[in-house]
């Protein structure tokens, strides 16, 4: 199975700036999407972006041109820079991976755990 640790959350000011990792660990034959998701207070989860293995980052409209997302493949590591924050980024953000942990298996969706971003003066 696929373990997903998340770490960099916080608060900050309005105008700030966070950077959000999330490592994968354990029994990974190969990982297809990293991503980040998140869920705001009385909101439903969603995107905010996304990574594949092979093309282009994809981005939800209200994070674009201040979000970054990338990833390491020789860590099992995804990064969310996070500038300009807004108090509406206010949010528990998970990272989410699409894999597959033996050749031939199914590709499984994992989930890490959360970590609280608060943006406030």
């Amino acid at each position: 199975q696929v373990q997903l640790v998340e770490s960099g959350g916080g608060l900050v000011q309005p105008g700030g700036s966070l950077r959000l990792s999330c490592a994968a660990s354990g029994t990974i034959f190969s990982i297809y999407v990293m991503g980040w998701y998140r869920q705001g207070p009385g909101k439903q989860r969603e995107l905010v972006a996304a990574v594949p293995s092979a093309g282009s980052a994809a981005y939800a409209d209200s994070v674009k041109g201040r979000f970054t997302i990338s990833r390491d493949d020789a860590k099992n590591t995804v990064y969310l820079q996070m500038n300009s924050l807004k108090p509406e980024n206010t949010a528990v953000y998970y990272c989410n991976t699409v894999a597959r942990v033996v050749s031939g298996g199914s590709v499984i969706t994992y989930w890490g755990q959360g970590t609280q971003v608060t943006v406030s003066s």
